[in-house]
């Protein structure tokens, strides 16, 4: 079993969940989101798509699900730690990384109170944490290596063998291959290079 450094799920598509609360429309979206940057493009097409709303409530993790550091949430004029806050709850624990969950709030006139708005702000992110599809992300670690002309398509195939991905060849009186590859796949490679060249061939891996 890969470690929690290896990989992480992510999503693979965006979900919408609508619920009516007490006369107000809550409509939580939660999608893909691995940058600050690309949240506020998607929060800008969300109010153009939803206009008029009281609300815009929302929270990310930008990262790794474990990464506490890149989180954020807001409450959007709601009663402070009634909406962004139980959102990121949500978030944090699904265990689900680079994503996103903006809700939408239609005020239908009844006030929810501060409890009230926590259990509404909460209820649709949810649900759409259980239901949403995932993809895993594979986290890779830089390798590099120098190989002979006559051995560079027996050393690419060997690091796609142990799930890696070539990042950059340099061509002098030899090759040198930059590529990135998961952790726990290092010694396969390691291994793999050693067979193919009778020991000649080693990977770097710089910390």
């Amino acid at each position: 079993m890969a470690s929690l450094t290896d990989q992480y799920p992510v999503p693979a598509q965006a979900l919408e969940i609508e619920e009516e609360i007490k006369h107000s429309r809550f409509i939580s979206l939660l999608f893909h989101c691995p940058s600050e940057q690309v949240f506020k493009s998607e929060l800008a097409k969300i109010k153009l798509n939803y206009p008029g709303a009281s609300h815009y409530c929302y929270a990310f993790v930008l990262a790794e699900p474990w990464n506490d550091v890149a989180t954020g949430c807001s409450d959007d004029g709601e009663p402070s730690g009634s909406a962004g806050r139980p959102i990121l709850a949500c978030l944090v624990g699904s265990g689900i990384g680079e994503i996103a969950a903006v809700v939408i709030r239609y005020y239908g006139g009844t006030k929810l109170g501060v409890g009230g708005l926590v259990r509404a702000y909460s209820s649709g992110v949810k649900q759409g944490v259980s239901q949403l599809e995932t993809q895993v992300k594979q986290i890779r670690f830089s390798g590099r290596l120098i190989c002979e002309y006559h051995q560079l398509k027996d050393v690419e195939h060997a690091i796609k063998l142990a799930d890696g991905i070539v990042l950059e060849t340099s061509f002098t009186d030899k090759v040198r291959i930059e590529f990135a590859i998961p952790k726990r796949l290092q010694s396969k490679l390691t291994e793999l290079l050693a067979t193919m060249s009778q020991g000649q061939l080693v990977a770097e891996f710089p910390l």
